[in-house]
């Protein structure tokens, strides 16, 4: 009798802890490449303090900020999550398609124009073809998050016309794709990280940098001579919420459920915080950035299309490079979406 209690007992607590519950480590580590006041920062927190709270503490995810683990290479980040040297991941595509090429897709200029693409792309078959590749990569994906437009910063001039590029030294970052994508409008890019980059922007050895607005923002560019943020916004960058295929098959179905919704729900929080105060009624994150003392350059449709038309060629290069069926489900996906 007292052994089937006890049996009963072990049971319901495997139950109530996961059922591989003797296998969960007392810490988990989460990477993200941007210091803690970022969205990076503010997701990390939310679906690490969720997923403790809906544990009970069984799985502790402890935040590693600005690719810390990673030398401060945030290119790096893939390879030590697939190894198993951090556990869990918010990256983003940039920092990632060195080693997955098929997040050279968002990159391919002037694809994704707004929002509304952006979301339907990812939620389209080609979000699915990505997270397939990242399963057979080791890597268990868990739900996308919003890493925001590209834009460019520099010192010298505002840029509104592809001759503007000519001459300027720019910081790039992710795959061979922005150097080509910088070279074709006469840029000289050198790819750096973002350590790297401040200390060349601060001696004047690099004119600009390729960045989002937030990272002007995060990195204080205007203290650091970038005086022109221009909205190029030549491609968005997706985030990946995952984890660890072997950490991720650890833990029982129960807990990967919290994982996964926690991930989800911190997923669309950074839309909304990627895109707050960057609407037409609202900009007021711009218009901090421009009290702060840069001048801000919004394209005109006839300014975007000229240097869409001359990036075509690293655009048609690129796209031949990658899987035809990724590219034409992508380029379905953003077409459809542009004609609602």
């Amino acid at each position: 009798m007292l052994k089937k209690i006890a049996a009963a007992l072990v049971a319901s607590l495997a139950l109530a802890g996961g059922a591989k519950g003797a296998d969960y480590k007392p810490e988990y580590k989460l990477s993200i490449v941007t210091p803690m006041d970022s969205v990076f920062g503010v997701a990390a927190n939310g679906w690490a303090d969720t997923v403790r709270e809906k544990t009970n503490g069984r799985i502790n995810i402890k935040i590693y900020p600005s690719a810390m683990l990673l030398g401060g290479e945030q290119t790096r980040e893939f390879a030590a999550l697939r190894e198993g040297v951090i556990d869990m991941g918010i990256g983003a595509g940039i920092s990632w398609s060195p080693q997955v090429k098929e997040f050279n897709v968002f990159s391919l200029p002037f694809l994704i124009p707004d929002d509304a693409t952006a979301d339907a792309v990812v939620a389209g078959p080609g979000g699915t073809m990505i997270f397939d590749r990242l399963r057979s990569l080791g890597i268990e994906p868990l739900a996308w998050g919003d890493s925001a437009f590209r834009i460019v910063a520099n010192a010298k001039l505002p840029i509104r016309k592809p001759e503007d590029f000519k001459g300027l030294k720019l910081r790039a970052i992710g795959s061979p794709l922005f150097t080509d994508f910088y070279t074709s409008l006469g840029a000289n890019p050198t790819q750096m990280s973002a350590i790297d980059m401040q200390a060349a922007l601060a001696t004047g050895a690099i004119d600009g940098a390729d960045q989002s607005v937030e990272g002007f923002r995060i990195f204080k560019l205007v203290a650091l001579k970038q005086k022109y943020l221009t909205l190029l916004n030549h491609c968005w960058e997706p985030l990946v919420f995952s984890v660890n295929k072997k950490v991720w098959e650890q833990w029982s179905p129960e807990d990967q459920k919290i994982v996964k919704d926690a991930a989800i729900e911190q997923g669309l929080k950074t839309r909304q915080l990627k895109r707050d105060g960057l609407t037409a009624t609202d900009d007021h994150v711009l218009k901090e950035i421009e009290a702060s003392g840069a001048q801000v350059i919004q394209l005109t449709p006839e300014e975007r299309a000229a240097f869409r038309e001359a990036t075509k060629a690293v655009y048609q290069k690129w796209a031949a490079q990658l899987n035809p069926a990724l590219v034409a489900a992508v380029e379905k996906s953003a077409a459809e979406a542009q004609k609602k």
